[in-house]
């Protein structure tokens, strides 16, 4: 499946939700609940695929880095957060060559979701939406891999924005 075509096909099968979602991770949602679990995985397959693509530019500057590696996760995770004077935010994500396919998937998911969402926005972000995208029994078995990625964006722009405050730059 390309995910490049996510935005023709993002329409497909609208489910309405309780939670708030920026428009961007909405649109992957409903595209991955339209689809059958086999689909599911090889769209989560593309999703890893391009997580290269997410990855910081050379010369690319930030407001905020977080690189290091956790104990939940197999190899280095370095989060990047810019964020425009109208609180929008850019994620950018450097995996490790030993991070597991569905980190990979999750951080592209990620970065592509939320690319020029509002800072308060992806604060947030409920973790509900991680099962419409991979199903419960994936949430179940890598249970802190599902959510490493989200948790740590929400991390660093919870710093931004701490940062902001004790500035006055709100």
């Amino acid at each position: 499946m390309d995910c490049g075509k996510l935005d023709e096909l993002g329409s497909v099968g609208m489910v309405e939700s309780e939670s708030h979602y920026p428009g961007g991770l909405q649109t992957i949602i409903n595209l991955f609940q339209a689809l059958p679990d086999e689909e599911k995985r090889e769209a989560l397959i593309s999703y890893a695929e391009q997580a290269p693509k997410w990855a910081p530019k050379p010369g690319e500057t930030f407001d905020l880095e977080d690189v290091r590696k956790d104990e939940e996760c197999t190899d280095t995770v370095g989060v990047f957060l810019k964020v425009s004077p109208d609180q929008r935010t850019v994620f950018r994500v450097s995996l490790g060559p030993q991070v597991q396919t569905l980190t990979r998937a999750m951080a592209s998911i990620l970065c592509r979701g939320l690319d020029k969402a509002l800072l308060q926005d992806v604060l947030e972000v409920p973790g509900d939406f991680v099962p419409k995208i991979i199903g419960a029994d994936l949430v179940r078995a890598r249970s802190h891999t599902v959510y490493y990625v989200l948790t740590r964006m929400k991390g660093i722009a919870r710093v931004y924005l701490n940062r902001q405050r004790v500035t006055g730059n709100s």
